[in-house]
């Protein structure tokens, strides 16, 4: 039962928490001891806020997840843990979570997060377009979360680029579900039975269009800031082909995990270690 405890809790779906670090990253910041330490404490907050709602997840999906071919193997749906002991689980979580040391807006935030969560698992995960939204947003508090953790202002284009960048990651997400439950001749997901696969490469289409001219505005106020303003204009190149690659991955049908596309594809890690060289050049120098 402790294996599954700890397998409920996702721990390698944790890097989708290293978001709190974009505002201070931006911001040239990170470093910096006071800074670093308040985004280690907003790190772990939410990867306890995440963990809980993970917890009621797998207990509103066991029945669904029973019937899947690779799901049926999660700790709840296999029974190795109760539910009972999954919503006890969360609920400690998530007192964690809104326990540990920071503003008052920075808890508010991970309380919206974790409202924003549990409606999407109890009641608006099988609502069409209404779920991308929900879980997108998930995204985008962890990004806005950093910065109140940290007090920092947060530029209106690095909004747009977390927003829409998330709601391209949801997107290729489901795009990716859809075409493997086609291969297979079965869809699992229900919100997946109400989008045609054209509906959400042109989903994708426009959030990728809309996040990579949101960062390039973005990157060039970052630049004018500061005197190696050219390597944040040179961080556009890998950013786009990122997000090209990861477009990619999304219509094959390989991104329905997306932590797992950036811990294998080997020239998605690749791009990404050179946008992170690039911009934070533009930052620091």
């Amino acid at each position: 039962m402790i294996r599954g405890a700890v397998r409920l809790l996702r721990p390698r779906q944790w890097i989708k928490n290293v978001l709190v670090a974009a505002a201070p990253l931006a911001a040239g910041t990170l470093l910096q001891g006071e800074t670093l330490g308040r985004t280690a404490l907003a790190f772990v907050s939410f990867c306890l806020a995440s963990s809980a709602t993970y917890c009621v997840n797998d207990v509103m999906d066991a029945d669904a997840d029973a019937r899947h071919p690779t799901k049926r193997q999660r700790p709840v749906a296999s029974g190795q843990v109760s539910r009972t002991t999954a919503l006890t689980m969360a609920a400690l979580l998530a007192a964690a979570a809104l326990a540990l040391v920071g503003p008052f807006g920075f808890r508010l935030v991970v309380l919206g997060y974790l409202v924003v969560t549990v409606l999407y698992s109890v009641w608006l995960k099988h609502q069409p377009v209404l779920e991308l939204g929900l879980v997108s947003a998930g995204f985008l508090l962890r990004a806005v979360g950093g910065g109140l953790a940290t007090e920092l202002p947060l530029s209106r284009w690095f909004l747009i680029v977390t927003a829409f960048g998330s709601l391209m990651m949801v997107t290729g997400k489901r795009l990716s579900e859809l075409t493997a439950a086609k291969h297979a001749s079965e869809v699992v997901r229900k919100s997946l039975t109400f989008y045609p696969l054209s509906f959400l490469r042109m989903i994708l289409g426009v959030t990728v269009a809309v996040t990579i001219t949101g960062y390039c505005l973005w990157a060039f106020e970052v630049g004018a800031q500061h005197t190696g303003g050219a390597w944040s204009a040179i961080s556009v190149a890998p950013f786009v082909l990122a997000l090209m690659r990861y477009s990619l991955d999304c219509d094959l049908g390989r991104a329905e995990e997306p932590e797992q596309v950036v811990l294998r594809d080997r020239t998605l890690q690749a791009l990404g270690l050179l946008w992170l060289a690039t911009f934070s050049a533009g930052v620091l120098m």
